[in-house]
């Protein structure tokens, strides 16, 4: 009994404590009798957009961070390993950038393998198989590949796997003829690589170059190119002339600017036996590499190409060394 009103005596802390279960529930919780006679406080203010968070989904706070893969050879062509972050610089748009994370550990890879099995490799199809179940053969147990074969249309022969003895199954039973679709076969890599499990993704052709029967064009290749974060490696079995059609003779520059674009390499084959050494120097590259991170200090979110370049301050007493890494990226748009 309140002595003060002669009425029974409430108990407040319980009415505050109902009235906040009820605004957290959603709901309209009924307090004790009369806790409607409280005393009204201030009007909540509403919340802005800036700090709405749906129900069930966890607070973020978001930092671009871009990475960038970065090879290293000496004037051989062997990598070279061992070099720390002191020894990079980076420059986004000309600007430098300060590098705030620094790997060079082997990490898992999605890989794609783009296939030539147009009418041109007939002599050179049963070096090729071999050179890529060589690469499949080198992968880590967390590696993931799949298939794409290639000549009038480009088809996915296997999706992404872990068995190396399935892949090999699958080359063994194709034959070389037909035209080449070699920008299908491309786009078609790159539309697979969306389903990849690692964050590390690249793309090994191996073809003798040029293209003669796609639906997509070069045009449309390379600005997918662009767009993927996808690193591009080639085997390049040119004619040593140069090849009977323009195409053929296009096909070590165009191999060379995608692969360019993208950080990786072409490697052009003089002799058809070299193919398996070869694809399993490319595979050790892929595994040594080095990831360079930063904070983009152009932060506008305009969807605009921005350009990189990274550059070595290496230890005195190498020879000169020649780096690789992409070329840009795609800002994120509005």
């Amino acid at each position: 009994m309140d002595h003060r009103t002669g009425q029974p005596a409430r108990n407040w802390g319980l009415v505050a404590l109902c009235a906040i279960l009820g605004t957290l529930l959603g709901g309209s919780l009924a307090a004790p009798s009369r806790a409607q006679e409280a005393p009204p406080g201030p009007a909540t203010p509403p919340l802005t957009d800036s700090f709405k968070i749906q129900k069930g989904q966890p607070i973020r706070i978001e930092t671009q961070i871009t990475l960038v893969g970065a090879s290293v050879t000496d004037p051989l062509g062997r990598l070279v390993t061992g070099l720390e972050q002191q020894h990079f610089r980076v420059f986004e748009d000309g600007v430098e950038q300060e590098i705030i994370r620094f790997s060079s550990e082997d990490v898992p890879v999605s890989i794609g393998v783009i296939f030539d099995m147009s009418g041109s490799m007939a002599d050179k199809i049963d070096k090729s198989r071999q050179a890529a179940v060589q690469f499949f053969r080198t992968a880590n147990p967390q590696d993931e590949f799949f298939l794409v074969n290639f000549n009038d249309r480009a088809q996915l022969i296997s999706q992404f796997t872990a068995s190396v003895d399935d892949l090999q199954d699958r080359l063994m039973y194709t034959g070389a003829h037909g035209l080449t679709a070699l920008f299908d076969g491309v786009y078609l890599g790159l539309s697979q690589m969306r389903g990849a499990h690692n964050t590390k993704k690249a793309l090994l052709i191996l073809s003798d170059g040029g293209d003669n029967h796609s639906r997509y064009s070069e045009t449309e290749v390379r600005n997918f190119v662009r767009e993927a974060d996808v690193q591009i490696y080639a085997i390049g079995l040119f004619d040593p002339d140069g090849g009977p059609t323009p195409e053929e003779r296009e096909g070590p520059g165009l191999l060379g600017d995608m692969t360019m674009m993208t950080g990786g390499r072409t490697f052009v084959v003089k002799n058809v036996n070299q193919l398996p050494d070869i694809a399993t120097k490319i595979s050790m590259e892929l595994r040594n590499q080095y990831v360079l991170g930063y904070i983009p200090s152009h932060r506008m979110h305009d969807g605009k190409w921005r350009k990189i370049k990274v550059r070595l301050n290496p230890p005195q007493g190498l020879p000169p060394l020649t780096v690789s890494a992409k070329s840009g990226y795609f800002a994120p748009g509005h």
